[in-house]
Parts: structure tokens; C-alpha cells; sequence
């Protein structure tokens, strides 16, 4: 925001809710001014901004907070430690770097301990407080760790003017005073961050590399190598956490026995124990994080929410909007981000018996939690927002080896768990039957051949199998369209209940099938009439690029 966009704004705003509070800052606050009130006038507030008299800062961390006051601190690193004030020169003799550690942490702590206070920190240069460059670049980078580790927004360096300061006491830059401004009433108009006590993480792709339904506990990999390199060091740190006393649960869509099976072997550094609670179920995850937070007696904005599938991550936040939910790197320079925001979510200034010993308290609290079986969010706005492409393939003839391994090691979303040899499949399709395939793109890349589906010569449906990986997108829903379109009318299914088929089942029953020959039928014109909006989700290739115009 430029000097006259705000004075626009504010020649036409008119009163407003007014929003007190607290700017403690060093330096000179009048720049600011203007675009406190321009910043507040477009959340249709009336900034009401007290000030600190100059150089009385130092002063203010030791004093009582006013009642109800909510403060804004916008600190520099000199705020913190004196010494790196560029105004005041470079200190005789060069004091010791430790002692100016331990200062500058007595300094954010006094901060921290104000019930009402949030923290702007400007990451702003300072001076050479020691000839030693690495110390010197350290020093910066711990008054930094100091800031964040009393969850201060940082605000980068160049945001700061030397010029300005040295010559006015304000190191803010001219071009950045609409930057902060809006930082600082955001601050102030927003409820104060929660302090983290429960982090709920998946576990397929997130805990390990892979996914324990399709790969089985000997295709996963969480070793400090290779694949599981990521996952591996995410358990570490997630080991670390319970350690500080936060309480670790987990939320996953699979069976029970599948889901800890994994937590059994010597390559994971976590185990079951490490839980309070593992919920697996197929029931949406909002619905289980609800649930946890009423079992725990805990608020959910104390809650984060770690997953790989941005479909879950959307539902989650969707549902509810107070968790924290982050979705895991898709690669190791992304691990770092994620650390950084948990960790100061998770902040602890101190560590006690109590937290070491929380997770075997809460973990009797939480013995025979059972999954909640509720409706989750509509994520159809959601999903149209993921641009995802579904190619069909019609494998009747030429290569079908991706389509018979669907068959062969897909579990959950099975139509009868029937594993079928290519010579079977071979015979079937020689019998006039047809085999079909989908392929599934979207923004955030490929996710290859996941859905497998064999009609004999009859038009019975013999193998109706889809990955777990794409649960949530509706890809079901859309490829059974399309199939009314080639193959209209009543389909008999195949159908056998398994241990592990309880997704499919799910479908099956939610489209109430009528029965005949103790088979289950589906009437695929009227899953299409009901359900063709499906297809408003998907561009569609292939196959099945005919059928938005077909039905």
C-alpha cells in the first residue's frame, strides 16, 4: 500500500469497530500513522493505536501489561540486544558472544511472558559485534531462533532503511510501511495463536513411503536411506515432540490390524505406544479430529493435522477451520518449512515430568475410542479448483499388465478381492468381454493407472478395483458415468465381502444396488443421471472424452 492509496481509503471511511491496542516499538511510530488507519479501515476497523514514549521499550518488557490490552511488538534485533544498536557504534571490548545469547533470550522471554502480546520481528542487519565472521553470522541468525522461538512473525530484511534510522529513529523503509502496518493490525484485530498440544499425523506416505494396504509392511520404507529418508526423519521428529510433551494420535484410512502393523518393526522409530490414539477407519478424517478433541477434552485449535493427500488436508480445514493442517513435503527441501511452522506451534520454553509422562496419562483417558461414522465435508468446490484429468483406456487388446496388477494388489476399493491370473484374464476378454483403465492428472502431478475394471461377455462386472491413493476425488463416480455411456443399462456384479473391502462395500451401499441371482445389481443409468455432475470435475481424455456429450 502506497502514502496515497491510504489516504484514499481513509477519505472515504467512515467510523468503524474500534480496535485498541498496544504498538510497542523503538523507534519513532509516527510514519506508521496513516497506514494503521488505512490498514484497519479495509477490515472496516477504526485503528486506535497507543504508543510508547521514546526509548522507554526496554522499559515497557518489565512493566505490567495493562488489563485486556492487546500489545503488538515490533521488534528489531538491537530491541532485543542492545548492543547491535547501529546508533550506539561497536562496543569496548568485544563482549562475549554466550553472554549475548543468554541476554538477548532474557529479553524475548520477558516478551513472551505478556498473556496479550504478539510479536512482529524485522529481520534487520547488525553490526559486527565480533571480528570472527561465522560467529558474527551466527549471533544474527540466533537473535532470529530467539524471535521465532516466541512465534514472532518474521519480517525480511528488506523491509529495513539504515538511512532512515541513523537519520530519523525510524529503520523502517518507506516502501515497506504498508507491509507492516497491515502485519501489525492484522496482529492485533486476530485472535492470539494457540499453543500446540496435539499433532495428529496420516501415516500411508506420511509416516512411511508407501502405502501398507498395496505395498504391504515389506514394501514400505522409513529407513535413513533411500525413499524413507524423509519419513524417517519425520519420525525422529515427531519422537521428539512426545518427548517434550506433545501428544502424538494418528488419523488413517485403513483397516486397524494394517495400520499399527507397520509401527511393530525395528526400522520405526515410533511405535504404537509413542500414540495416545490410532483411529483407523474410512470414515472422514474431520469426523475422528472432532471426535479426539471431545475424548482428549482439548480445544482444536491446539490440534495440527499432517497428510500428504491434499484432498484430506482440504476436508480437514474445510470442517475445521481451527486446526493447523499442513500437508507433507512432497520432497526433502520442503521438510525444513514444515518443521519450522511446527516447531513454533509446539513451543516449549521449559520441559517437566508431567510432559515426559503426558502421552501414558492421556492414553487411558482415550482406551476404546471407536471411529465416528458422519458425513464429512462437500469438497466439491475443492476438487474443481485440483484441475484433474481422467484418461480411460480401453485394454481389451494389446498390453494389460498395469490393469492386472490393479487387479492382483489393490485392496480396499475391491470388488471382491479375486486375484486373476492374465491367462484368466485372457479368456474372459477372448469370451467377448472388455477390460478398462484410468489414469489420473492433476496441478500437482501424476498419479498413473488407477482404476481397473473387467466386464465378461454377459456385461457382468468381474473386477472393479481403484487405488487408494485417489480416495475423496469422486474418480469412481465419474469412470462408472462414462460406463453407462459404452455399456448402458442394469450390471451384475461380482461381488464377495472381504476383510478389506470395506471402501467398495461403502460404495455399494450408499447406491442401494437391488439383487437378483444373490448377485448385487447397479442400474448404470441411473447412477448416471445422478451422479453425471461427477464428471464436471475431470477433463476428460481417452475413452471417456465422448461421454460429457454422450449422457
Amino acid at each position: 500500500m502506497k502514502f496515497l492509496e491510504a489516504t484514499r481509503i481513509l477519505s472515504s471511511f467512515d467510523g468503524g469497530t474500534p480496535l485498541p491496542f498496544l504498538l510497542a516499538m523503538s523507534g519513532q511510530p509516527e510514519p506508521l500513522d496513516v497506514f494503521l488507519r488505512a490498514a484497519a479501515a479495509t477490515r472496516g476497523l477504526q485503528a486506535q493505536a497507543r504508543t510508547l514514549p521514546f526509548n522507554t521499550l526496554t522499559q515497557t518488557f518489565h512493566s505490567a501489561p495493562r488489563e485486556g490490552e492487546v500489545e503488538v511488538f515490533l521488534l528489531f534485533p538491537w530491541d532485543l540486544l542492545p548492543e547491535a544498536d547501529w546508533r550506539s557504534g561497536l562496543p569496548h571490548p568485544t563482549p562475549d558472544p554466550d553472554a549475548l545469547l543468554v541476554s538477548a533470550r532474557e529479553s524475548a522471554s520477558l516478551v513472551a511472558a505478556r498473556p496479550n502480546a504478539r510479536v512482529l520481528y524485522v529481520d534487520a542487519p547488525i553490526p559486527p559485534l565480533t571480528i570472527n565472521a561465522w560467529t558474527a553470522t551466527a549471533l544474527a541468525t540466533h537473535l532470529r531462533g530467539a524471535a521465532e522461538d516466541i512465534g514472532a512473525e518474521v519480517i525480511g530484511r528488506d523491509a529495513v532503511s539504515l538511512e532512515n534510522f541513523l537519520a530519523h529513529g525510524s529503520a523502517l523503509a518507506s516502501h515497506a510501511l504498508g507491509e507492516v502496518a497491515d502485519r501489525i493490525v492484522k496482529q492485533a484485530s486476530e485472535p492470539k495463536s494457540a499453543i500446540g498440544k496435539v499433532l495428529v499425523t496420516d501415516f500411508d506416505n506420511t509416516l512411511w513411503h508407501g502405502v501398507v494396504g498395496e505395498d504391504g509392511i515389506d514394501g514400505l520404507h522409513f529407513q535413513p536411506s533411500g525413499p524413507g529418508y524423509v519419513h524417517y526423519i519425520y519420525q525422529s521428529y515427531l519422537k521428539s515432540l512426545k518427548e517434550h510433551g506433545v501428544l502424538l494420535a494418528a488419523v488413517t484410512k485403513n483397516d486397524p490390524d494394517l495400520a499399527v502393523a507397520p509401527l511393530a518393526k525395528a526400522e520405526s522409530v515410533l511405535s504404537a505406544d509413542d500414540f495416545v490414539a490410532i483411529i483407523a477407519s474410512y470414515h472422514p478424517k474431520s469426523a475422528q479430529l472432532s471426535e479426539l478433541a471431545k475424548q482428549l477434552n482439548l480445544g482444536l485449535e491446539s490440534f495440527a493435522f499432517i497428510d500428504d493427500n491434499p484432498v484430506e488436508i482440504a476436508e480437514v480445514s474445510e470442517a475445521l477451520p481451527a486446526v493447523v493442517a499442513l500437508t507433507f513435503p512432497a520432497t526433502a527441501s520442503d521438510l525444513p518449512a514444515l518443521t519450522r511452522v511446527l516447531s513454533g506451534f509446539f513451543h516449549r520454553d521449559t520441559l517437566t515430568a508431567e510432559d515426559r509422562d503426558r502421552t501414558t496419562m492421556y492414553r487411558r483417558r482415550l482406551e476404546g475410542i471407536a471411529p465416528r461414522e458422519v458425513e464429512g465435508s462437500d469438497l466439491t468446490s475443492f476438487l474443481s479448483t485440483l484441475g484433474m484429468r481422467l484418461d480411460v483406456r480401453d485394454r481389451s487388446q494389446g498390453d494389460r499388465t498395469r490393469a492386472v496388477q490393479l487387479i492382483n494388489k489393490t485392496n480396499q476399493f475391491n470388488l471382491n478381492g479375486i486375484r486373476r491370473s492374465d491367462d484368466e484374464v485372457g479368456q474372459i476378454l477372448h469370451e467377448g468381454g472388455h477390460l478398462y483403465t484410468a489414469f489420473l492428472t492433476d496441478k500437482h502431478g501424476a498419479h498413473g493407472e488407477i482404476l481397473s475394471c473387467l466386464l465378461d461377455g454377459d456385461g457382468t462386472i468381474r473386477s472393479l478395483v481403484m487405488s487408494c491413493r485417489v480416495f475423496q476425488r469422486r474418480v469412481e463416480h465419474a469412470f462408472m458415468v462414462w460406463l453407462s455411456s459404452v455399456h448402458p443399462g442394469p450390471k451384475h456384479l461380482e461381488f464377495i465381502e472381504t476383510e478389506r473391502n470395506e471402501p467398495f462395500r461403502s460404495f455399494l451401499n450408499a447406491h442401494e444396488p437391488t439383487h437378483a441371482a444373490d448377485q448385487p445389481v447397479l442400474d448404470l443409468d441411473a447412477f448416471a443421471n445422478e451422479y453425471k455432475a461427477a464428471l464436471t470435475l475431470f477433463h476428460l481424455g481417452g475413452e471417456a472424452a465422448g461421454a460429457r456429450t454422450s449422457n
